[in-house]
């Protein structure tokens, strides 16, 4: 393993920042801490680093027990939201500043700083100051100085955060490929679900100082654990209901199994606007739905539906289908859910299935 955290407990003045956490990484992944502000993941990333002390707990860095070594001893490399570049010094001085504060020889620090510039691609940019490049090529020249000392581990605290849409999406790649180069075991704390989503191998979705679930980018979307991350993670339609009949809840005209639960039971079913199927003509185990708004969402058009009751749900289809079919505000359709997920009020999976309605 190359991190291996173990009941991480951290408090500031009577407040639980991080509650009893556990996980490992192997040597080489590339980890998403995933969570809302406030869910502890930088106070997490930041015990890793050694920057903050846990209350309680241990951590094991590529084997070895490092809850009390010194940030300088850990052989980690940090990245922060806003780079924290040594403004009043060169690029080269900045990337090289961490070797000579370890005393390596000139020639290598030359060396390993040219290495660098090429590996984030900013080659021939040695001489120009923080202030005279962009925001993503001051994340990179960061990047690149937290891994001129080949750190064993990188971790990286809200690391696009600072930049507009376009950047943060040509660094989310650049990341991808940079990992394929070095293959350093890599953890970074973000709030964006689609940064975690697309280039993570495993993310850990925090809330209130615990991890809620601990997956792939796959099992995370597609099979949420409670309901904070069925709701935090994708857009979601929820039905707050009761189970009125045998493992069955009807809703608008839809019906939902619910196996394993008794009359009376309070759940709440999520299905994402991907998950509803709209079509111009009724098929078998579809209701009526009237459109009631559509909203231009690039290659998507979101539209309203009202279903039976008055009751109203959202669904996501690809922008030529809602043009070909002629999917406009007051059109009927038929409607059919395809997946869904259902939680008990204690906050427990109790189904995943196919709807038969």
């Amino acid at each position: 393993m190359s991190i291996e955290v173990s009941g991480f407990i951290k408090r500031f003045n009577g407040f639980t920042a991080v509650d009893n956490v556990s996980f490992s990484i192997e040597t080489g992944e590339l980890v998403a801490l995933l969570g809302p502000s406030g869910s502890g993941k930088s106070t997490l990333l930041r015990m890793i680093a050694g920057l903050e002390s846990p209350d309680y707990g241990s951590i094991r860095l590529t084997g070895k027990e490092t809850t009390s070594i010194s940030p300088r001893d850990r052989n980690v490399g940090f990245v922060f939201q806003h780079y924290a570049l040594f403004k009043h010094m060169t690029i080269f001085d900045n990337i090289a500043f961490g070797l000579k504060v370890r005393k390596i020889p000139n020639a290598e620090i030359k060396l390993r700083v040219y290495e660098m510039l090429d590996l984030v691609q900013l080659r021939g940019l040695d001489n120009r100051y923080p202030s005279q490049l962009s925001g993503g090529q001051r994340q990179r020249v960061a990047v690149a100085r937290a891994l001129a000392a080949r750190p064993n581990v990188l971790l990286l605290d809200e690391p696009f955060g600072a930049l507009d849409a376009k950047v943060r999406e040509e660094l989310r790649q650049w990341i991808l490929q940079l990992h394929d180069q070095t293959q350093v075991t890599t953890l970074f704390v973000t709030h964006d679900q689609h940064e975690a989503l697309e280039i993570a191998h495993k993310i850990f979705v925090m809330n209130k100082g615990k991890i809620e679930q601990e997956g792939t980018p796959e099992e995370i979307f597609d099979h949420p654990a409670t309901p904070f991350v069925a709701e935090f993670v994708g857009e979601n339609n929820f039905v707050e209901t009761v189970v009125a009949e045998p493992h069955i809840v009807r809703w608008g005209g839809l019906k939902f199994s619910v196996n394993g639960y008794p009359n009376g039971q309070k759940i709440r079913i999520y299905f994402r606007p991907n998950d509803v199927y709209v079509n111009s003509a009724p098929e078998l185990n579809s209701i009526k739905a009237v459109i009631t708004k559509t909203k231009f969402k690039g290659a998507l058009t979101e539209l309203k539906l009202q279903i039976e009751n008055n009751k109203q749900i959202i669904a996501h289809v690809p922008k030529g289908v809602s043009l070909s079919s002629g999917f406009g505000e007051g059109s009927e359709v038929f409607i059919r859910i395809t997946e869904y997920h259902v939680f008990s009020d204690i906050q427990k999976v109790i189904d995943e299935t196919i709807v038969s309605i």
